[in-house]
């Protein structure tokens, strides 16, 4: 080894050595001056404090502080003037580590390089009046010029670390709690001659960050973990937070700020953006008032966010506004999931300056918003969510799409599309929270057109619909409405007033107003009206009050429509009227029928009543009048009203007639046996009985030489009561070219028929040329009088027989006369 080597070494380990001598002798003379060192220390740092500072004990540390001199400090307790008031001691700590500068303290004065506190609480308090033990900083002299004196200290520390620190700042005034459990913050710090600038690294657990104690806290049980690098500037009295990387909790953010030191209280601003985090953390980092609102609402992945937080220390809520970007996204809602969703979001508590920074003044905007609900693809230029109390969400919806897809939202069991298209443009305002209270408001048009639809509970099918709905303020308006059934085409236009109202407290309330015409209307295809309006079970949807699906069906089943027809030709089976016109009104399962009038078989008919749904067979209650109608046409139409042994084809002449008739009819629209009750009157003009078998087969003996195949009458009436599947008869007369007969009895549509003819065999034609009608009547019936009865014969058909009671009672009342 070389000589100069060695020599060196020397000099090095003569150095060391004298250096661990002197500092062992200043830690031995700290030792022996124990109380002294600690008097010292105490009585500089009480120099510029307004309160109390206690030492409990000194102990030098000889390797915590090496090459200085490290004194350990117990149970160290720093108390305002006016503790014994509130009781909140400003500093409590088991024990802080302070390097000092070993030099510096050889003369007599201290220079602080490191303070470690361990095993502490700081608690800033401020009471309700505003007073803060902070006070405690506050000088006892009043303010000189800086001289240089002897024993002064240079109080720039170097470098910091706390340890197992609980720090709080309690401002009861302005109803805000600041506490952190600060598991290690470890600091380095640099004095330049603007200020001076700090470099730490933290992790510290977040028990409240509180701008108003009532609202909750923010960052609340989250962990913060990462480095911060802060700056002071002298002149400005401002301290800068340089952005940086910072966990809470699970995600990492950047982080940055400004305090103003310049102002009283200190203003602030904070600056955090994350562009990977979940909705449900970004959310859970905020006050409670604020997490409680946006937890109404989710998002599946994760999003891209920044929040800026601008407020003082000593006022109220801070300013904050948040924005976001979402991408192709899953949104879950109040109302359901928005799959395929794409927004850009701000979050502001300062929606209209001046009216304060409170969940009233809130406000959530969602720009260029598309997505599908259920398949239903939609965009909303700008969607408003405002007032966090209540919140009210507003904006203007557009969605084009295939109506098929409106399947799955409406539930498939009122309405079936299978073709068609649908436009819509809707601007809303709907109650997000207290929707069953404050009605949504609907403003805008739905548009369907050449859809295929199925109307469920009814049964009915319609094709190349069309209907444009219109929302406005409470009412619907449903124009330029088309339904094609078979060979029915049906234009509609109708009304629901106060209809958002009653959708949501009383569907059952609704009432439908419309006006309807056709070209052309086939009843038959209708025929499921009749039925009894099938009930739907509605699938329930998860997390939603409201069920969309049993509105909707409460209001198809249970609502009210009144129907006002005009109809050019109505068929139905054999029967065709025109001119048709007719008042309806479709109350849960009955139909009204008012104000029916159509022209048939040249004549006109009138009716009113009402039908009652119960299932597979429904009542009927019907008032008709008919005028002047061809009858051979009329018994045509309707199938000889069920006649077996009479038709159409034995009538001629015009008919007028009324009726007041009960029963039921299937839902094929026939009706049911034995189900009519009621009273009918006729009046037949300028009529003719044509082939009437059972009296061209009392021809064929009593009458050879009449002509019994063509009977002629100018005027018949007749009443008839109708019990069942019997027709009483009541006694009438019939004047006819032929003969003349009296006619009473009952005629059965199934057996029991029990009809009385008297038929004089004298031949009308001879009375013709008597002019006077007393004389002709008494003629009417002279001569010989058959008796003759009308019943059932064993094949079903009616036979023809005497009427030998008829006559027996005829002569008992001729020896009576004698």
């Amino acid at each position: 080894m070389p000589h100069w080597v060695k020599t060196t070494l020397k000099v090095l380990g003569g150095i060391i050595v004298l250096i661990i001598i002197a500092i062992a002798g200043i830690a031995a003379y700290v030792a022996y001056n124990k109380q002294k060192v600690l008097n010292l220390i105490t009585t500089e740092l009480n120099k510029n404090i307004n309160g109390t500072l206690t030492i409990g004990g000194l102990n030098p540390t000889f390797f915590k502080g090496f090459p200085g001199v490290s004194l350990a400090l117990k149970d160290v307790t720093l108390k305002d003037s006016l503790w014994v008031n509130h009781h909140h001691t400003l500093l409590s700590a088991k024990d802080i580590y302070v390097s000092v500068d070993a030099s510096a303290l050889l003369k007599g004065t201290v220079t602080i390089n490191k303070v470690e506190i361990s095993n502490a609480k700081i608690d800033l308090f401020t009471d309700s009046t505003g007073y803060s033990n902070t006070a405690v900083f506050k000088s006892k002299h009043p303010k000189s010029a800086p001289t240089k004196e002897k024993g002064s200290s240079s109080m720039q520390i170097k470098r910091f670390e706390l340890n197992n620190v609980d720090f709080v700042v309690n401002d009861r005034k302005a109803s805000k709690l600041f506490q952190f459990e600060v598991q290690d913050i470890d600091g380095k710090m640099d004095y330049p001659l603007t200020g001076w600038k700090a470099h730490l690294q933290l992790k510290t657990l977040v028990k409240s960050f509180s701008f108003n104690t009532k609202k909750g806290s923010f960052m609340k049980d989250k962990l913060l973990n990462g480095p911060f690098d802060i700056s002071y500037d002298n002149k400005n009295k401002l301290i800068t937070v340089a952005p940086n990387k910072l966990g809470i909790g699970d995600d990492t953010f950047t982080i940055g700020g400004q305090f103003n030191l310049a102002k009283d209280p200190v203003n602030f601003t904070l600056n955090i953006a994350d562009d990977h985090i979940l909705w449900k953390s970004a959310s859970n980092l905020l006050a409670a008032n604020i997490t409680k609102s946006l937890r109404m609402f989710d998002l599946d992945a994760p999003i891209a966010v920044t929040a800026d937080l601008k407020g003082s220390f000593g006022a109220g809520d801070p300013l904050i506004f948040v924005t976001c970007k979402v991408k192709d996204n899953t949104l879950t809602t109040p109302g359901g999931r928005i799959n395929n969703c794409s927004f850009n979001g701000v979050f502001s508590n300062n929606y209209v300056n001046g009216k304060g920074l409170g969940d009233e003044n809130s406000i959530i905007k969602l720009y260029h918003f598309n997505g599908d609900y259920k398949g239903l693809p939609f965009t909303i230029d700008t969607a408003f969510v405002n007032n966090l109390n209540t919140p009210v969400a507003t904006g203007v919806f557009r969605s084009k799409f295939d109506v098929e897809k409106l399947n799955p939202v409406i539930g498939e069991q009122s309405l079936k599309f299978t073709k068609g298209t649908a436009n819509i443009t809707m601007a809303y305002k709907a109650d997000l929270v207290n929707y069953e209270l404050n009605k949504p408001l609907l403003d805008g048009v739905v548009n369907i057109k050449n859809a295929d639809v199925s109307y469920l509970p009814r049964n009915l099918h319609f094709k190349n619909t069309g209907i444009a709905l219109r929302f406005y303020k409470n009412d619907l308006y449903m124009n330029n409405i088309r339904l094609q059934t078979g060979n029915s085409v049906v234009n509609m236009q109708g009304k629901v007033s106060n209809f958002l109202n009653l959708y949501y407290t009383a569907p059952e309330k609704i009432l439908i107003v419309w006006q309807i015409t056709s070209p052309q209307l086939h009843i038959a295809e209708f025929l499921g009206f009749l039925n009894a309006r099938q009930s739907q079970t509605s699938a329930k949807t998860k997390n939603t009050k409201v069920n969309l699906n049993s509105k909707l069906n409460t209001a198809f089943d249970k609502g009210k429509a009144e129907l006002h027809l005009r109809v050019a030709k109505v068929y139905y089976k054999k029967f065709l009227a025109t001119d048709a016109t007719a008042d309806l009104l479709l109350d849960n399962n009955i139909i009204k029928v008012q104000n029916v009038s159509v022209k048939h078989a040249g004549g006109s008919l009138k009716l009113a009543g009402n039908i009652v749904q119960n299932g597979k067979v429904n009542n009927f209650l019907l008032n008709t009048q008919v005028d002047n109608v061809n009858v051979s046409n009329f018994f045509y139409s309707f199938n000889d009203f069920g006649l077996k042994s009479f038709s159409s084809k034995n009538l001629k002449g015009f008919l007028s007639a009324q009726a007041h008739i009960t029963g039921s009819i299937n839902n094929d629209g026939n009706l049911v046996p034995r189900s009519l009750n009621g009273v009918a009157t006729i009046d037949l003009q300028k009529g003719a009985l044509i082939n009437f078998s059972p009296i061209t087969s009392v021809g064929k003996f009593a009458f050879p030489f009449r002509d019994l195949n063509n009977i002629t009458f100018s005027n018949l009436k007749g009443k008839f009561d109708i019990n069942g599947d019997k027709i009483t008869i009541s006694p009438m007369q019939i004047n006819s070219s032929v003969l003349n007969m009296d006619v009473a009895g009952v005629y059965s549509l199934s057996r029991g028929t029990n009809i009385a003819l008297d038929i004089p065999l004298r031949n009308p034609k001879k009375d013709t040329a008597i002019v006077d009608q007393t004389e002709r009547n008494k003629k009417r019936m002279r001569g010989i009088v058959l008796h003759i009865l009308a019943t059932d014969g064993d094949d079903g058909k009616i036979k023809i027989k005497w009427n030998k009671n008829r006559a027996k009672k005829e002569e008992t009342s001729a020896e009576i006369t004698n």
